[in-house]
């Protein structure tokens, strides 16, 4: 991926937005304090903004991506740079609070029209290459958003980590602006057409699949710092460095899966949740306080969970090309869903089975994503009609 280039800029983008939704994550005992509000209160920040993605993203999408795309994409990316700034000086935790729903709602919207911008700059054959080039910027922003937020603000102030996320946001907006082909408009399929793929069967076998393989993985790494921790009876330094360790695994992980997908989609899709599973298994045998061998297995891990992404986004968006942005939309409310449904029964299974109870939560999301997954094969194998998004419009 080169610098200045658009797929650049529009991984940057998504690199801000993830670090927006996940970040305030790393200021939350900053929050709790400057705000007087309980640690509760702070945590539904990050709840509220997955609850709004999640209600209102397939909507956004149908209604705003009839425009031209690139012009949305830098309008959103301005009111992501706006709510970041205005966060950083919010005089009250509601004012807070109503900050987090604005980017929330613009969220999907950016992440649906990004990756459709993303596959129109590749021809046909490459449009998984694409897609696991601008997954680079939500797996960093998703991985070492948190990192990065709490180190800026521990070393500067709460003020700097929401600019932070301002600048990076100002920047992609005005790569976009230079660099992104000014195309036709998108998406201009009647609502009806678009609509109309909710009736698709298979689909909604992905989406369940794909909400399953997030609830999976978001069931152990909303506790992974706390696991660590008291079971692997590691540092917060250390815990610090391997999470920026899951961050280069994750990098890794994205652009292998690409690869693979682009060459065997439904083997590839398959083996995802049954690695998540391995990495599981490992964690639970081998965490310790040897830095070694948690290096090489957080690595590993990494590289599973975040390629996670463009394996469910693949699988579930291949199943209706007819509508992508509409489809997207839906990709990033369920996947939002799953990060809800997994991170609420991981603490159910710890409070029933102590911190192990993350790793069996995530193994059974494991399994009934892959049950899902063959399920939708045997009733409907697999679609062998490449996905080509606007492939006339193809610039590499």
């Amino acid at each position: 991926m080169r610098l200045f280039s658009p797929i650049f800029f529009i991984a940057l983008g998504l690199f801000g937005v993830y670090t927006i939704e996940f970040g305030v994550v790393g200021i939350l005992p900053v929050i709790v304090e400057r705000y007087g509000v309980s640690v509760a209160q702070a945590g539904f920040l990050v709840g509220v903004f997955a609850l709004v993605i999640a209600v209102c993203g397939p909507w956004m999408v149908l209604k705003f991506s009839r425009y031209n795309r690139k012009r949305v994409l830098t309008i959103c990316l301005w009111i992501f740079a706006i709510s970041s700034a205005l966060s950083a000086y919010a005089s009250n935790y509601g004012t807070l609070m109503v900050l987090r729903i604005v980017p929330a709602l613009f969220h999907p919207l950016y992440f649906s029209l990004a990756f459709v911008a993303a596959i129109s700059l590749y021809p046909p054959e490459r449009a998984t290459q694409a897609t696991a080039h601008a997954f680079i910027g939500t797996s960093m922003g998703m991985v070492l958003g948190v990192p990065i937020t709490t180190w800026i603000a521990a070393q500067f102030s709460y003020e700097t980590a929401w600019l932070f996320c301002t600048v990076v946001n100002v920047v992609a907006g005005i790569g976009i602006l230079a660099w992104l082909p000014d195309t036709h408009a998108g998406q201009k399929t009647p609502y009806g057409e678009q609509l109309a793929i909710l009736r698709k069967p298979a689909l909604w076998l992905n989406i369940a699949a794909s909400t399953m393989i997030f609830a999976a993985m978001f069931s152990v790494y909303a506790y992974s710092a706390e696991y660590l921790s008291r079971e692997a009876s590691l540092s917060a330094e250390l815990i610090s460095v391997l999470l920026i360790v899951f961050g280069v695994g994750g990098v890794a992980g994205n652009l292998l899966a690409g690869k693979w997908l682009a060459q065997r989609k439904v083997l590839t899709t398959m083996l995802h949740p049954v690695l998540l599973a391995v990495a599981y298994a490992l964690v639970y045998a081998f965490a310790s306080p040897d830095i070694w061998s948690m290096t090489a297995i957080v690595l590993f891990w990494g590289a599973v969970h975040t390629s996670g992404l463009i394996v469910t986004q693949v699988w579930l968006t291949g199943e209706a090309p007819e509508a992508p942005e509409f489809v997207t939309g839906l990709y990033i409310s369920f996947i939002n869903l799953g990060v809800t449904v997994g991170s609420t029964a991981g603490g159910l299974f710890i409070n029933q089975f102590g911190l192990h109870g993350t790793l069996i939560s995530g193994a059974l999301f494991c399994a009934i994503a892959l049950g899902l997954i063959v399920l939708k094969l045997v009733i409907f194998g697999e679609r062998r009609k490449p996905v080509m998004y606007e492939a006339n419009n193809a610039t590499h």
